[in-house]
């Protein structure tokens, strides 16, 4: 059986409930020279550093920079949710 913290329900696109707490969430982009893959983990990792409680992350959105016609860099746009415990 699930533990009662981890079950969530969808109510609506991109809106979730966990029971008995609320949740933020914030958008980032991270960016590799390798892979989009590399630029979602950047993207959350950065986030670990300076937030407690990270729940979900889901790509948004997946771009590229080019210069010249050759790929520059991976982008990927990453919503980020944690435990909200007030604040702004």
């Amino acid at each position: 059986m699930a533990d009662a913290h981890l079950r969530v329900h969808v109510i609506a696109a991109g809106e979730y409930v966990m029971p008995d707490s609320v949740y933020k969430v914030i958008e980032l982009v991270g960016t590799s020279t390798e892979s989009w893959e590399k630029a979602a983990a950047q993207a959350v990792d950065k986030a670990a550093e300076h937030l407690r409680d990270l729940r979900v992350a889901q790509v948004s959105e997946l771009d590229m920079q080019l210069n010249d016609g050759r790929i520059e860099a991976y982008r990927a746009k990453v919503k980020v949710s944690f435990k909200y415990e007030g604040g702004a």
